[in-house]
Formats: C-alpha cells, structure tokens, sequence
C-alpha cells in the first residue's frame, strides 16, 4: 500500500507537535509562567530565550515524537494496514497545563491501525516507534560528544543534550510492557526480542534522566 496522510491526519500531526514543543517550553521556562499569572513582562525573561526553548522543544521533544509514531505508520502500511495518526487533544490540553503547574504527562495521540495481524507483525509495527528514537539518539549523540568535549555552551549545547536525552527516555518509557505502550505488543509477540531492546533501554532511559 502506498503511503498518504489525508488533510486530518496532517492537521493532528502539525498540532500534537506544537502543542508538546509549547508544553515542554512551559515546563522549562518557569518565569514564563509568572509573566502568563502577572499578567506581564518578568525582570530577566528574554523573549529571544523563549523563543530559543521552544525551537528546542519542537526539535527535539516534537521531532521525536513525530517519528516514533510515523514509524508505527510506515511498517504497518507494509503491512497492508489502513493506518493514520489521531491526535488525542484533551491529552494535549493536559499536557499543556499539567507543564504550567511543573509537570508534563505527554500522551499526545497515536497510529491507529485497522487490518488482520499476526502476532509478529503487531510486534514490529510496535517496535518500530523505540526504534526510532534509539536511531535519533544516535544522530544527537554524534553533536553531543562535539559539545561536550570542546566545551561549548549555548543553543547547539541544549539542542543536543536535550535532543540525547528525550529520544532516550522515549524509547526507554515505550519499551515498557504495560497497558497501551509498545513494550507490551512487542513482548506478547516474542519475550527474547522484548528483552534485547528493552533492557539497555531502561539503562539508558535512567542515565539520561540522572545524568544528561
């Protein structure tokens, strides 16, 4: 089947991902959220510093998130699946406020699939998401090394910190085999193959959120 997004599925994509890039920028720039209650401007808060966070978070936070699920979409269309992104926007209204009170809970939409599947196939389709981001830790962690060795600080620094450690802690948090995530599709489809992603994704999710 060939790949295609009706004008829906484009809109869902488009808003799931500013509103994380949004949720993320709130979370991050608290004395944005004092200017938000007051009403107006804060002593030290810089427009171009937000605009700054937010570019971040739609890079990174948005992007992976993006690809995780266009992910799930291309291999199930191999599948011969109908398939297409929902966003789930009560989620994303959450999201958003949940960031302006200190705490994010991102469960912005996902591919849904229609079509007969064996147990396999729903396995990779799951798997395809961490995957993903897994390759797109690799991609940041080339810059990463970059900064952190030449000690650069600044824009590139954030991007590729953040970049690092959101891919991580979503193929780390997907992993696990628990109600709608994908980690419980895959070990249902086979425990070995579970395991060898799961594992040194945790590992990793945990160094990235106690150490990045």
């Amino acid at each position: 089947m060939e790949l295609q997004f009706s004008q829906r599925e484009l809109r869902d994509l488009a808003v799931a991902w500013l509103a994380l890039g949004v949720a993320f920028t709130l979370l991050l720039e608290r004395e944005l959220i004092a200017a938000l209650d007051s009403g107006g401007a804060i002593a030290g808060l810089s427009a171009v510093v937000v605009a700054e966070t937010l570019l971040i978070s739609l890079l990174t936070v948005g992007v992976g998130f993006l690809l995780h699920e266009l992910a799930h979409k291309v291999v199930a269309v191999r599948f011969g699946q109908v398939a297409a992104f929902r966003a789930d926007y009560r989620m994303l209204g959450v999201a958003i406020v949940g960031a302006m009170v200190g705490f994010l809970f991102a469960a912005p939409g996902a591919v849904v699939h229609r079509g007969r599947l064996t147990a396999k196939q729903n396995g990779l389709i799951a798997l395809a998401g961490p995957v993903t981001n897994l390759l797109l830790s690799v991609v940041f962690l080339v810059p990463f090394f970059v900064v952190l060795t030449t000690g650069t600080s600044g824009f590139l620094a954030d991007l590729t910190t953040r970049g690092l450690q959101i891919n991580l802690l979503l193929a780390g948090f997907n992993m696990l085999p628990f109600g709608p995530l994908d980690g419980r599709k895959i070990r249902a489809w086979s425990t070995l193959v579970w395991a060898v992603v799961a594992i040194p994704s945790l590992v990793l999710a945990v160094g990235a959120l106690f150490v990045l």
